[in-house]
């Protein structure tokens, strides 16, 4: 039979259908019948009405057949790899790849491969912390309502210390519902920049805080911007924020929310009347349960004002109580400097990004431009012990020798960084913030000097509170801080207590089973202090158990141990001693009664000897 053609096209005129039965590669329906030389067999049966053909795919659109070998090979030809777009590789098929399966009408059908990229996407780091807000801090209602608290007050204070203000701060809890409540924090602190509300607080891991190596309580930029989200979750309401950056200025009202599958806030805004001339204004409703007592907004509140005693917090829980914490000193904290990474605590990945981003000219100088106690001394000895020249340009180290540079910043021997990024809160402080929140008889505190984890200088702070009103049949209160923020969740995880636990209190005259913590009329206070505080989790809850940090703590708390240890030591001497003076004036006046009737004294007389026996037995028992 000879081959007939059908149809117009593209190129002269449309092709397709099958060969000897098989179906033309990238052909979609039924396609017109192909003779066994590639002309085109009658359609229909019988020579009945044709219907008009598609367009065919693959190298039959050209008017060519397909190679009879390529038709009736059984095997698959061996494709070669291509550099494909991801746009390339989901919902098409390249132009070499198998032919692809069809189903009964001759439609394409998916592998199981393209059925799962299809499905794949970018997530955005708002939605993964909507499913997992567990990591944040909001795990249950109790704990949200506290998270909530502490984030807000977190910034309050941060801005208020960076703007060399005295730290005044209002938080207000209102109880809407049986699990509603709306929480206001109010600070005097610069303002925020109007351009700048929508992106603090609608924004996850958008801060001025990360890049940089100083103090400060809050690091990741995703603290407040996490609580708005999770009361956007829980009631579907905005974060309400009022802020001003100065008298004479307009005070901006908005409504925020987080659009969470990119990421980005939603708000808007209005300008209104405030009574302050400058400060922020955080409103967030969400969805809570409120519990006094421990791990609780009311004892969050207690423990910063003692980290913090510079500032004058009032408080007011749901039941409408309103207390009130004034500052202990008119002095604010000094001012943390920023310091630049140290060579000993830099990874390999980190500095590969630094040499890559460099502004020095080479090596040498980029080491000391970049980091921390390099000299041009140290950077030489750097350079040589890596085996690499000082005119080496950064940009065009390798693989080997940015592996061979990092191990010998390891090795040569480099000043430890500077202190001046980290600022403790005082000895004296501690004890007085100890002595106005807890009853006892007896407070000590210290603080260690810096010292160094990973490159990063840190510095710890331990006070000790024992005796008074204190329980005496349960174990020691043990309050946490980092960069004066108190720590109230996953204590048992936490360097803080396993740093207590490992200290022998039995040594200082403190009961302790083993693998315990102290017990007794005791409260023990540990403040870390870092420019860069290795939480176990972005909650913050729980500082990691690095042995440097550890190491440090124990000795801290061993000092109070021992000055606790005297303390007690002089206490039962005294009591001691109490109780021979008690035995001995017992019998005085029967001592003065037989030499009355001995030496026939009037009663004038032996009241005298009685007194001069008295007097004489505490200035001896004094001496001792």
């Amino acid at each position: 039979m000879g081959a007939r053609q059908s149809g117009k096209g593209k190129g002269g005129g449309k092709a397709g259908g099958r060969v000897g039965g098989a179906k033309a590669p990238g052909g979609k329906g039924k396609p017109p019948q192909l003779g066994l030389f590639g002309g085109e067999a009658p359609a229909g049966k019988g020579g009945g009405a044709r219907k008009k053909p598609r367009r065919a795919r693959g190298p039959a659109a050209s008017g060519e057949a397909p190679a009879l070998e390529e038709l009736q090979s059984p095997l698959p030809m061996v494709q070669q790899e291509q550099v494909r777009t991801p746009a390339a590789d989901v919902g098409s098929e390249p132009a070499d790849a198998e032919p692809a399966a069809r189903g009964k009408r001759g439609k394409r059908v998916k592998s199981v491969a393209e059925s799962m990229a299809a499905r794949q996407r970018e997530i955005s780091v708002s939605e993964f912390f909507t499913k997992n807000r567990h990591l944040l801090g909001f795990d249950n209602p109790a704990k949200a309502l506290l998270t909530a608290v502490k984030e807000a007050v977190d910034n309050s204070l941060d801005a208020c210390e960076e703007a060399k203000i005295l730290p005044e701060i209002e938080v207000g809890i209102e109880q809407l519902g049986e699990t509603r409540f709306r929480v206001r924090v109010v600070d005097n602190g610069p303002g925020i920049v109007r351009g700048q509300i929508p992106k603090v607080f609608g924004k996850l891991l958008y801060g001025s805080k990360f890049h940089r190596l100083k103090q400060s309580r809050g690091q990741q930029g995703i603290g407040i911007s996490a609580a708005a989200m999770y009361g956007q979750l829980t009631t579907g309401k905005p974060a309400v924020i009022i802020s001003r950056t100065g008298a004479g200025r307009p005070a901006h009202r908005f409504e925020v929310k987080i659009d969470t599958r990119k990421n980005n806030p939603e708000w808007t805004e209005a300008v209104c009347d405030w009574e302050r001339e400058h400060g922020t204004s955080v409103e967030l409703e969400l969805d809570a349960v409120y519990r006094g007592g421990r791990r609780s907004v009311d004892q969050y509140v207690e423990q910063t004002a003692i980290a913090n005693p510079h500032m004058r917090i009032t408080y007011r829980n749901p039941k409408g109580e309103e207390r009130a914490f004034e500052r202990l000193t008119t002095e604010l904290p000094r001012e943390a400097t920023e310091i630049k990474p140290h060579p000993q605590g830099v990874e390999l990945g980190v500095l590969m990004t630094m040499l890559k981003d460099t502004r020095g000219r080479d090596l040498r100088g980029a080491l000391m431009r970049d980091f921390s106690r390099v000299s041009e001394r140290v950077a030489l000895m750097i350079c040589e012990a890596a085996g690499l020249a000082p005119s080496t340009r950064p940009r065009s180290l390798k693989t080997e020798q940015l592996e061979a540079l990092h191990r010998a910043m390891g090795q040569v021997k480099v000043m430890n960084p500077p202190t001046s990024c980290v600022v403790p809160i005082g000895e004296e402080l501690i004890r007085k913030g100890m002595e106005q929140g807890v009853q006892a008889d007896f407070f000590t505190s210290v603080t260690r000097d810096p010292a160094v984890y990973r490159g990063n200088p840190f510095q710890v702070e331990v006070g000790l509170a024992w005796g008074g009103q204190l329980p005496s049949e349960e174990l020691c209160n043990l309050i946490r801080f980092a960069n004066r923020v108190p720590l109230q969740y996953q204590q048992s995880d936490c360097a803080i207590t396993r740093a207590v636990m490992e200290t022998d209190w039995r040594h200082y005259r403190v009961q302790q089973s083993r693998g315990a913590l102290p017990s007794g009329p005791l409260v023990i206070l540990v403040h870390l202090a870092s420019v860069w505080v290795p939480f176990t989790s972005e909650s913050k809850e729980a500082v990691a158990r690095y042995p440097e940090i550890v190491h440090e703590i124990k000795l801290g708390l061993q000092i109070c141990g021992r000055r606790l240890s005297q303390h007690l030591s002089a206490r039962r001497r005294e009591a001691e001693e109490g109780r021979k003076r008690s035995y001995i004036e017992t019998y005085i006046p029967h001592i003065g009664l037989a030499l009355k009737e001995l030496l026939k004294l009037s009663e004038r007389q032996e009241r005298d000897v009685v007194d001069t026996l008295t007097d004489t037995l505490r200035r001896s028992r004094a001496a001792v």
